[in-house]
């Protein structure tokens, strides 16, 4: 009876887990994917009392997908993260849009002097932010988006005339900009959530313009920060990475914690061109979301 039940669960497991890789074909596959990693140590679990219980075979189906699903993750953890390119430097940032004091945010960036910035919900209640950033961060660029506020970019370095735009109601900012070593293309994005809301459709519809710019005839590298509203190991990222032609640097922060903390996720990236960089996790500094901090080189003239 204890086997039974043990092996009814294990089969339950799998089938979620199994449902997270299906992104590509619904979106609820990609809202699973959240929790590949609870959903494995589960399974893991449940495989280990198995054994215990002597349905030894069970237990080795459980322990095989419990390490095939947990391997990409611990890959991306370390991987992922030995790439040291440091010549720029980005910070991304999902404010909160009803964040209390915008000082902590701005004292925080001008501590660190990257040489650009990506924010999203950015309000009214916010927006002060740019004021004490204004002689470092002229070049800017914000673009309104849904009712949690707008998105922008902002760099050290100049922008090019006229290189800056929105994509209207579909949370992208984007500018290219001049630095010592080659002009640059610099984005910040904000997605919704796939499942049930409408991440497929959005990035849909942003796929056009991050495949112009990937392909822009100036050979300009692409940087891209957000909040992503999904997990590196997710159809929606690769797709992302692919449309836009970058990779995301670094290992998965969990910069967004819900339900007391039991659900933690890394939602929040950075995208590079070349992919060589590293990424630091900084305070949430009055927001619900914490900061990164990337440093990265990129392939000018390649």
């Amino acid at each position: 009876m204890i086997k039974r039940g043990l092996r009814n669960l294990l089969l339950l497991a799998l089938a979620a887990l199994g449902a997270g890789y299906l992104g590509r074909f619904h979106p609820a596959g990609d809202s699973v994917a959240v929790f590949r990693p609870q959903i494995a140590l589960a399974i893991l679990l449940l495989a280990v009392l198995l054994w215990v219980a002597r349905a030894r075979r069970w237990a080795v189906v459980g322990g095989a997908a419990a390490l095939i699903a947990f391997g990409p993750i611990f890959w991306m953890s370390g991987a992922l993260s030995a790439s040291g390119g440091s010549g720029l430097s980005l910070y991304q940032k999902n404010m909160r849009f009803r964040v209390e004091d915008p000082g902590l945010l701005a004292a925080d960036i001008l501590a660190r002097r990257p040489d650009f910035l990506t924010l999203q919900e950015i309000s009214g209640a916010n927006m002060v932010v740019f004021d004490p950033l204004e002689a470092t961060y002229k070049a800017r660029q914000f673009c309104p988006f849904a009712t949690v506020g707008g998105v922008a970019v902002a760099s050290r370095w100049p922008m090019v005339p006229g290189s800056g735009f929105c994509a209207e109601a579909d949370g992208l900012a984007a500018m290219q900009v001049t630095t010592p070593r080659g002009p640059v293309w610099v984005v910040s994005i904000h997605l919704h959530w796939p499942w049930p809301k409408s991440q497929p459709a959005h990035i849909a519809r942003l796929s056009p313009v991050l495949s112009r710019l990937a392909n822009d005839d100036s050979g300009a590298p692409l940087v891209i920060g957000g909040d992503f509203n999904m997990v590196p190991w997710s159809h929606a990222m690769t797709r992302l990475t692919e449309i836009s032609r970058t990779e995301r640097i670094g290992p998965p922060h969990v910069t967004l914690t819900k339900m007391r903390g039991w659900m933690r996720v890394p939602i929040d990236h950075v995208l590079v061109s070349g992919g060589d960089g590293s990424v630091q996790r900084l305070e949430r500094l009055g927001s619900d979301h914490f900061g990164l901090f990337a440093r990265f080189d990129l392939p000018f003239g390649a």
